[in-house]
């Protein structure tokens, strides 16, 4: 009786509507997540690039300068960087 004429009354034609906008708004809004990460480019974690800071290297002669490992432990470490 009270379809307005769209076939679609207040019963369960109602509820499928409901459930198609809400499926139409979260496809919307997944569309626009998606196209904000396509546009913004790859992120650091993704790009495969190693990080900006020192190398293994770099803290092995800082620690033999600060007198933490002696000499020999030093070259060790160094050799097995290095390898």
């Amino acid at each position: 009786m009270y379809d307005f004429g769209c076939g679609f009354g207040f019963g369960y034609g109602a509820l499928w509507m409901a459930l198609f906008w809400v499926l139409v708004l979260a496809a919307a809004g997944g569309l626009v997540v998606w196209l904000a990460s396509r546009l913004k480019g790859p992120s650091v974690a993704n790009s495969g690039a190693a990080l900006p800071g020192p190398t293994a290297l770099d803290i092995l002669k800082e620690r033999y300068a600060r007198g933490e490992i002696t000499k020999s432990e030093y070259q060790e470490m160094r050799a097995d960087i290095e390898a």
